[in-house]
Parts: C-alpha cells; structure tokens; sequence
C-alpha cells in the first residue's frame, strides 16, 4: 500500500456509523432497567494472535510448578481449542465480552497469509470477538488493507480466494491514538461502549506511538501516532459526559514480568509508565505485544497481557456499582488453552476448508535441508539462518547489481529446523519469512554503509539490532564504545577489500528496511532503486540451487569485548 488515498471516505463512522452505533447503544440502554445490585462482568481477552489457527509449534513457556526456578513449555493454542475455551470461560456469565489487544494479523503463518488473513477474521468472527485494539502488525499491508479487513470485499488487486465472499471483521477494530493527518479524524472508533443490565462500561483502544519506527513507513504513510497516556486521558472527559464511569483500555503494547503466566513479582517495560501516567478513572488495562503472559497491578491498577498465538485467555472479573457506575473489584486469571478444551467443530470446518485450498502450494517440496538453521544470533548478533536468508537475497538481484545485502533480525520469524526426511517445502520457508517484502537493490556510499552499520546501536532504545549480512561483507564491532562508534575503524571490507566512504555501493534490503524500518533512517537515502523478487521467494530460488542447504560459520561479523 502507498499512502492512504482512501481514508477520508472512511471517516464516516465519525460522523454517522459510530455515532449511530452509540446511541444505540445508549437508548438501549435507557430502556433496560438499571440494575440495583452489584453487576459482576467477566472480559475475556488475548492479544498478538498474529494468525494461528493451528496450534503453534512453539507452545507456552511458563515456570515449572514442579520445578522452582525451572521452565516447561506447554502445549497450547488453535483456534479450535481457543473457540472452546472463550465459550467456557464465558458460560454461565451472562454480562459478558471477548475482546482483544491488537496484532491479530500480520506475520502470520501461510494457511492465513495466503488469504490475507481472511481466515483469522472469519475465525475471530465465529468466537465472538466484540472489540479489539489496532496493533502494528495490523498495518503491515497498510491502512486501506486494515479498512478492507474491517469491512470486507474481495481485495482490489487479487480478487477473492477464500471458499466464501470476505464479509470482514463483525467485531469492532478501534484506534484512539491513530489520526489522519489531512483530516484530524482517528482511522477508526476510539472506544467501544457496552451496556451491562445497564450500567455502561467503555473500551478505549489504541496501539503503541512507535508503530511508525517499526512497519513499512508507506503503510502508515499520512498517519499520526500519538502518545497513548495523552490520548486515553483526553477520551476519559468525552466517556463522563456521556455517563460512563467503566473504562478499560486495551492498548498494543507492554511489558516484562519475571514470573510465570498468571503471576507478577516484576513488571518492566513501557507499559508501565504508561499505566502510571492514566487517569484514575481508567480501571483496567489490558495489553499486548511483548508476546509475555502477565496478572499484574500497578499502583494498584490491574494490568494483563495473554501471551501469544492464543495460548492464553485472560478471563477478567470486574464488579459493577449499579449507582455510580464505576467499578468496584477487578481481579483475573490467566488461561492456559490446553489441548483439553475440545476442538470447536465451526473452527475444524473453517480451517479444513482453506487447508484443502493451500495444501498444493503450502507442501509442494522446494529443496532439501542439510542441517538445521537456527535464527539465534550469537554474541556478535550474526545467526546461521539470518545469513542464509541474506546470501539469497544477494543472488536474487546479482542481475540488479548487488554487491552486498542486509537482513533485519525481526524479520526472521523462526527457526528452519531438520525435517525428518530432510526435505524442505514451501511452508517451512513461509513460516521464517512471512512478510511478503519485495527486495530493493538501491546505491548508498560507502560512508551512508558506515552510518547504516552504527544505526545498529545508535539512538536505540532496544539494546541494538545488528542486521544479517551476506557472503563476502565483514566488520568488527566494540561493544565499549559508544553507540555511533562501535564500528572499528578499518574493519569493514567487501570482497576483502576495505570499504571506501566516497565509492558508491549497490545494496539489497527488503522493502520494509529500504524505507527506513527499524528505524534505519539511512536506507531512506538509497538512490537508482530496482524493486525485485518477493522476499520468500528468493529465498526459495536459492534453496533450490542448492544440494542440501547448511548452516555455515559464523565469522561474517565480529564483536570485540
């Protein structure tokens, strides 16, 4: 997607839809008694689902109760199970609602992706899901492709691939702190208000302000991010107008517990100031991607985020004060969903019919794997996968002039681990490049190569991304210098030969670093652009010129102290 050519058509929830839906919702409410006794409430939620119908290979990796000080990984996740487990935790508890806290799609596996996540809309839709915030991923195929997904219809370019017309999401996506900037107006509702035997409770969401340092830059070209404490503190006045005192956010973004799945001895991260930035008169926070299951408070605020993948649901149980509305209790619990809770057969049904029509591409055999690829970096921040991946990019656009390519780490999404029969196919590649970024062959000096190599560290406040690099390019790194000059002076060498600020270099990325993601300003600057292959089919090409494909070592990038 290029910039949001279409978002001022999909203001009208602004000024009709939402307004509409809202007073519904409110003379709805007006009808129905209020409530005299305590109204208890039970939210259900995850976050970061990012696609996985199928159980993830990867499970939950909790503490070992058996075990102190140990960790077990649990078989978890599937939307068959997770269906399941939303419909238990919800039965019996009339006053209820599923909602979620962002990255429903984007980097998903295959059997979503190669329907453009249609399937995990169509899903989510079965479950019941009423509200959930916008994530980064969310805008990874851009704006129009996220309205798109909201309001369904075949896609523009590709048409319809599914068994069934795309009717979109039949729950709400809502995004406070994200503006068009020509217009002033948010994308898409800032809250969603539900009426509990009458006693109103609102649900702000929003993702994190960094979603533009870290999505294609033209995917969320023409749009604001604003500060999320700002933005929540701002909406709470409108809620009171309108009588609500409930308010529950759910917010892409949060943090790091040092305890299990359903405990909090310590909570680190930006979610945490955010939370201590909120107005009092938000009660409950619910939070997403760090991919971490946590049950925290915060200055005395409850604080939950649901792992991943669907591995976890938190079931949250608020008490409801008939007379001024607000809440009284808040206290949750997090779910693991096991494969004990049984498959829900209107999710086997679904997934079964786009698995019969992905099956021939997702299992066609594409090369054989002599060794596992693991995309752990070692201490200088190089991995055997992630040098795999660069090398085949650098084939790919040899014809485009390409001496050298880079491969940002976030975008390996796991590992290639050794098939029993050796053989890869096409889903294994899919499943470590899921992004469906097109390479970009572009010309950068050799002083533009140097500033992108101390981007790595400088003016970072994730510890350093150190980029995959291909066959041939090596340097050194001192991790006592200072960020902006770790780079030790002379060790950069192309060929062999040492690198020369004044020459000019041809350099391949994926689409999403050409355009400065991750937060490489400098990959902006690249002039004589040439837009290549997809990103995972490169990578299949140069799988196949291989024998048996094998992890080679690991000397490109070397780290001093």
């Amino acid at each position: 997607m290029s910039g949001v050519p279409k978002l001022t058509a999909g203001m009208s929830w602004m000024r009709a839809g939402f307004g509409l839906t809202l007073a519904a919702a409110l003379l709805a409410g007006c009808a129905m008694p209020r409530a005299t006794a305590p109204v208890p409430v039970r939210i259900l939620a995850i976050n970061d689902f990012h696609g996985h119908l199928r159980p993830p290979a990867t499970g939950l990796r909790t503490t070992d109760s058996a075990r102190p000080g140990q960790t077990v990984t649990l078989p978890a996740g599937g939307a068959e199970h997770l269906a399941t487990a939303v419909a238990e935790l919800r039965a019996g508890n009339p006053n209820h609602i599923f909602v979620a806290a962002g990255d429903l799609v984007g980097a998903t596996p295959l059997l979503s992706a190669l329907f453009r996540d249609e399937p995990t809309i169509e899903s989510l839709n079965l479950m019941g899901l009423e509200a959930a915030a916008v994530g980064n991923h969310e805008f990874d195929k851009g704006a129009d492709e996220l309205l798109r997904l909201q309001r369904g219809g075949c896609h523009p370019a590709t048409g319809c691939k599914g068994p069934r017309p795309f009717q979109g999401a039949g729950f709400q996506y809502l995004a406070a702190s994200t503006v068009v900037a020509s217009t002033g107006l948010t994308l898409l509702p800032p809250y969603h208000v539900k009426r509990f035997q009458g006693v109103p409770v609102a649900f702000i969401g929003l993702t994190l302000q960094g979603t533009p340092g870290i999505v294609m830059p033209s995917g969320v070209a023409g749009l604001t991010f604003r500060d999320e404490a700002e933005t929540v503190n701002g909406l709470v006045p409108e809620l009171r107008r309108q009588g609500i005192e409930a308010i529950g956010l759910l917010i892409h973004e949060g943090g790091y517990p040092a305890g299990g799945h359903d405990e909090c001895p310590a909570l680190s991260g930006p979610i945490v100031d955010i939370v201590k930035r909120l107005d009092p008169a938000v009660d409950v926070v619910i939070s997403g991607h760090t991919h971490r299951a946590y049950n925290c408070r915060i200055e005395g605020r409850l604080v939950t985020s649901a792992d991943r993948y669907g591995t976890v649901v938190s079931a949250i149980d608020l008490l409801l004060d008939p007379a001024s509305g607000d809440v009284t209790s808040a206290v949750a619990s997090n779910v693991v969903v096991r494969p004990t809770f049984a498959r829900d057969p209107r999710q086997t049904a679904l997934i079964e019919a786009y698995e019969a029509l992905a099956a021939p591409l997702a299992r066609r055999v594409v090369g054989r794997l002599g060794g596992a690829l693991p995309r752990e970096a070692n201490a200088a921040g190089a991995s055997a996968l992630g040098q795999v991946i660069a090398d085949a990019q650098l084939a790919a656009t040899r014809q485009a002039g390409a001496q050298l390519a880079f491969m940002n780490p976030g975008g390996v999404r796991g590992d290639l681990a050794l098939p029993a029969d050796g053989l890869l196919r096409y889903e294994d590649l899919f499943a470590v490049q899921p992004f469906a970024n097109a390479l970009v062959t572009l010309t950068l000096s050799g002083a533009q190569l140097l500033q992108l190599l101390e981007q790595q560290w400088a003016n970072r406040d994730d510890g350093g991304r150190v980029l995959q690099v291909s066959n041939g390019f090596t340097y050194a790194w001192d991790a006592t210098r200072a960020p902006g000059r770790r780079v030790v002076p002379g060790s950069a060498r192309l060929d062999g030969r040492p690198l020369d600020p004044t020459a000019a270099y041809r350099v391949t990325v994926n689409s999403y670093l050409a355009d400065g993601g991750d937060r490489f300003p400098v990959l902006r600057e690249g002039t004589l652009r040439i837009i290549g292959l997809m990103d995972v089919d490169a990578l299949e090409r140069f799988v196949q010129g291989q024998p048996a494909l094998a992890p080679g070592p690991l000397d490109r990038i070397v780290r001093l102290n």
